[in-house]
Order: C-alpha cells, then structure tokens, then sequence
C-alpha cells in the first residue's frame, strides 16, 4: 500500500516559482513510474508531468517549459519546480504513482498541496 504526502504549495504572485515536493512510503519507490496531477475549482483532475523509472519525462502543453519533474530515489520523494506561474495554474496539486501507458493514476491519493497564483 503506497501512501503518498505533498507539501510545498502556497500563494505566489504571477510569474514567481514553486517546488512541491511528494514523499512516498510503501512499495519499491526507485520501479514507481510518477506524475503530478492537479485539480482547478470546478474542474477535474489532469495530469500534468510524468517521470518514467528510466528518466524519461513527459509535460502536458500547458507547462511544457515552465515545469520539471524529478525524482530522489534515496528519499523517496518526488519534486515539481514549478517557474513562470501563471493565474491558470491555480489548484490543487497532487502526486501519484502512474501506469505509463495510459497515466493513470495505480495508488490512492494523498491530501493534495494547495498552489494559488495572483495576478
């Protein structure tokens, strides 16, 4: 049973960075493909980075150049830098592990780390 806790999040202006950061416990982290997904108000829940266990990374457009996913095995913790916020970016973000194929979230979440961006 893989239990996941975010933190990081906070309110920053438009423009400012972030770093979230997931700690995993349970399984074998360093074989866990992982993602970050985020959920707006009113919205559902969206995938928004991967990180496959060989190192490759997969963005969904909208933060295509703007967010990375990494992943310290030695930690269990997987992060997401977080640059050139934008109001857009406003929600709920959460980490899971993913099945890569589909990116579909394989574990039960966690309690999510709130990012609000200011205009």
């Amino acid at each position: 049973q893989v239990e996941l806790v975010e933190s990081g999040g906070g309110l920053v202006q438009a423009g400012g960075s972030l770093r979230l950061s997931c700690v995993a416990s349970g399984g074998t982290f360093s074989s866990f493909n992982m993602g970050w997904f985020r959920q707006a108000p009113g919205k559902g829940r969206e995938i928004v980075a991967g990180l496959h266990r060989s190192s490759i990374t997969w963005y969904t457009g909208s933060v295509r150049d703007r967010f990375t996913i990494s992943k310290d095995n030695a930690k269990n913790t997987v992060y997401l830098h977080m640059n050139g916020l934008k109001p857009e970016d406003t929600a709920v973000y959460y980490c899971n592990s993913i099945t890569w194929a589909t990116m579909a979230p394989a574990a039960a979440w966690g309690q999510g780390t709130q990012v609000t961006v200011s205009s």
